[in-house]
């Protein structure tokens, strides 16, 4: 399976370019299977505590939102979606027709 973070968009602060908030996307693959979530992180300037808007990578910024949030229960969730996806627990469907749906 193969989970990846990105940063959607940034809104910042025009005075001083100071990210107040990061919108996320995470995306889990497993083959034909996929989930994802979408979210985002407020942020607040503290003394010290600022890296110039020019100055921002993507990693930089996924790694400020992994710290933020409880990165490893998002992609749980994720990974428990696809597994739903698998192996579902409710089909719909007719016995006379040639296609469940899960």
């Amino acid at each position: 399976m193969e989970i990846t973070w990105n940063c959607a968009n940034l809104e910042r602060n025009t005075a001083d370019g100071f990210v107040v908030t990061v919108h996320y996307r995470v995306n889990a693959v497993d083959g034909d299977y996929s989930a994802s979530s979408y979210g985002t992180v407020g942020y607040t300037q503290e003394e010290g505590d600022f890296t110039p808007y020019e100055n921002l990578t993507e990693e930089t910024v996924i790694s400020w939102v992994k710290d933020s949030l409880n990165a490893a229960e998002i992609e749980a969730g994720l990974t428990a979606n696809i597994e739903a996806q698998k192996t579902p627990a409710t089909l719909a469907g007719m016995p006379w027709a040639a296609e469940e749906v899960a």
